[in-house]
């Protein structure tokens, strides 16, 4: 039977509420959003926090999707659902469209958020992948204040993040620029599964020229999810199919795969290097 360890519950009312309640109970309080995560861990006693600070209650402070100067602005309780369904994001932001078509099934994405996919730190991560892509930013907010931590330097290793015990991210946010179009490209073994392996791509053209491009990979062992050679193989090519197999192949040798119940790891790489090429190829079909 599966049954979590014992643990006290709390219910935050506001974001300094919250961060009050995680000093009160320090650093083996976990935060629970949608809770699809954490507790089928704590169930199998993966998991096993002493306290459960609940943030349900802060849709209002940590909610939104907007778009704020030359940034689109994420909060960090937006249910996949509403991401999905955000013309503001999604016109934006195609790859938003793409990945959340296909992370797990309707009733993980009505409660499941945003924040706590990137916060739960695990390697096979669709949108942590997506915000490496658009080279987000996210948003801390702790007794010290708010800052900021590039998403590309958010995840640390498997299960864990730059966000301090005593710390909540509130927000993800997204630069905008013109003459950009993204993509997003995922293999699974049955609808709504992790990953055998998934890539994001986002391009910036000017002058006929990639002018910026951005990668994500997930399931694959790709550092911080991203691909950095690959990136710079194409910018200031023209946005070619050539270019594009190039980068695939060059990002799927940078990447570090482990055979597992999903596939060995010969075949990984190989899909990290075709998902690549159809991803980037997407993107610039978008702009």
């Amino acid at each position: 039977m599966q049954v979590p360890a014992t643990f006290e519950y709390e219910r935050a009312d506001s974001v300094p509420h919250a961060l009050e309640l995680l000093e009160r109970y320090g650093p083996e309080a976990r935060v629970v959003a949608g809770g699809h995560s954490l507790i089928p861990m704590m169930k199998l006693r993966l998991a096993q926090p002493e306290a459960l600070i609940d943030i349900n209650g802060l849709a209002d402070e940590l909610g939104g999707i907007a778009v704020e100067g030359d940034e689109l602005a994420i909060g960090a309780m937006v249910r996949h659902t509403e991401l999905l369904e955000s013309a503001t994001a999604t016109d934006l932001f195609p790859i938003f469209r793409d990945a959340e078509r296909v992370i797990a099934d309707p009733i993980v994405r009505n409660r499941g958020t945003v924040g706590g996919s990137l916060c739960q730190g695990d390697p096979s991560e669709d949108l942590s992948a997506v915000f490496a892509a658009l080279r987000a930013t996210a948003v801390i907010q702790g007794p010290g204040g708010i800052r900021t931590v590039a998403v590309r330097e958010f995840h640390e290793g498997p299960y864990e993040t730059a966000v301090q015990p005593n710390e909540l991210l509130i927000q993800l946010r997204v630069p905008v620029a013109p003459g950009t179009g993204s993509a997003y490209e995922k293999v699974e073994r049955r609808v709504g599964d992790w990953p055998v392996a998934a890539a994001g791509a986002v391009l910036r053209i000017e002058g006929g020229v990639i002018a910026q491009a951005g990668i994500g990979l997930t399931a694959v062992g790709a550092g911080h999810f991203c691909a950095p050679e690959a990136e710079a193989h194409l910018e200031g090519r023209a946005p070619d199919e050539e270019a594009f197999a190039q980068a695939g192949r060059i990002a799927a040798e940078h990447c570090e795969p482990h055979a597992d119940q999903r596939g060995p790891a010969d075949y990984k790489r190989h899909l990290a290097a075709e998902l690549t090429r159809r991803a980037l190829a997407r993107a610039a079909g978008r702009i």
